[in-house]
């Protein structure tokens, strides 16, 4: 069933002016408008996703993006002409630019043959915190294509990101007497050189991925004692982990625990544990460069295929073949943009990215008629 015209940019117009940094709400009104005003049925999970879907053959193709945006909310602003037209404003390019692209790419193609696959729109509406809605999504496809700035080059790939507390533990004493206790901060030290040598000697340790480079480990967070004239019992130090394939949460945690105890006292406790959280930690994911899926939609964009450099919730959808592709880039030359209070996307962008899309959805799953 036909609906109304459906044009990329009209839309992002209307979005970027809906705030969605604290309560998603009335994004998610617009989106699921959107969609019946298409014709097609829209409903909202127990998650708060809102899914649609068109055909029922094979393959299946999943078209992913989210509707939260990051605070501070960034007002609306269009300007420029031709190539050097952009919207500004929250969630321009992250990720409402990229949701317009495939809402028109899901909107053009309707499968229905006996030969023709099938699409389902699946959005979410946590990403930039718990990602609750991803990882509830159990849909059991075979090609996933996830809406995120990436300049319209094709992503196959991205590290993980894993971030947890060391806690090292001694024993309080006098100052004047530091021998009778048991320094956790002075443990520290040690603590930091088991960090800065883990990827080097660590054999549980991936040292380099074809697609990714090599893992990151960085402290971020330091914090021990409490009096000036006391020898601290209490130490911690919060890391940052950008991991590559097959790296998995609970191998590092157990990998860095054993690794930082071999490098501190034997008086000092030492303990790791990854940050508590609703949903497990977003993992390094790949995707064959060689896959049709990657293939199909590079040469519809006509760009490159490369790593993605955030993590994203395509982590939830790997095993299965899964891309990372929209318009907007994540930093330009004069620094951030997604996230940032200049957040822009060009409109062109938009619009080569809505056919590259839709050409690339034609060719994956055909078309009714």
């Amino acid at each position: 069933m036909s609906g109304d015209s459906f044009d990329p940019v009209d839309f992002l117009d209307r979005a970027v002016r809906v705030e969605s940094h604290e309560d998603v709400t009335a994004m998610r009104e617009l989106l699921v408008e959107t969609v019946e005003k298409q014709g097609i049925d829209a409903t909202v999970d127990d998650a708060g996703n809102t899914l649609a879907s068109r055909g029922e053959g094979s393959p299946h193709v999943v078209l992913n993006t989210h509707i939260d945006t990051v605070s501070p909310h960034v007002g609306y602003e269009r300007e420029g002409s031709g190539d050097d037209e952009v919207i500004r404003g929250r969630g321009s390019c992250d990720a409402k630019g990229p949701l317009a692209a495939l809402l028109a790419g899901f909107f053009a193609v309707a499968p229905g043959g006996d030969a023709d696959g099938k699409l389902t729109l699946a959005i979410t509406p946590d990403e930039e915190t718990l990602s609750t809605g991803a990882y509830a999504l159990d849909l059991g496809a075979d090609l996933y294509i996830v809406g995120e700035p990436t300049g319209l080059d094709v992503c196959t790939a991205a590290k993980g990101r894993f971030e947890g507390t060391i806690r090292l533990s001694g024993e309080n004493a006098h100052a004047a007497e530091s021998q009778s206790g048991v320094n956790a901060v002075a443990a520290a030290e040690g603590a930091l050189e088991a960090i800065r040598t883990y990827d080097e000697v660590v054999d549980a340790a991936p040292r380099t991925h074809e697609q990714l480079g090599a893992p990151s480990l960085t402290p971020t967070v330091i914090s021990g004692g409490e009096a000036t004239n006391q020898v601290p019992a209490d130490c911690s130090l919060t890391v940052d982990r950008r991991s590559v394939p097959p790296e998995t949460a609970d191998e590092f945690r157990e990998a860095l625990e054993a690794h930082v105890r071999a490098h501190v006292p034997d008086d000092v406790g030492v303990e790791f544990a990854l940050t508590d959280r609703e949903t497990p930690f977003l993992e390094a994911f790949s995707t064959d460069p060689d896959h049709e899926l990657v293939r199909t939609l590079a040469d519809a964009a006509g760009r490159g295929v490369r790593p993605f450099t955030a993590a994203t919730e395509a982590s939830y959808f790997s095993p299965a073949p899964t891309v990372v592709f929209g318009p907007g880039v994540l930093a330009d030359d004069d620094g951030s943009v997604a996230h940032a209070d200049r957040e822009y996307v060009r409109v062109s962008e938009v619009r080569a990215a809505a056919d590259a899309v839709t050409e690339a959805l034609r060719s994956l799953v055909g078309e009714d008629g």
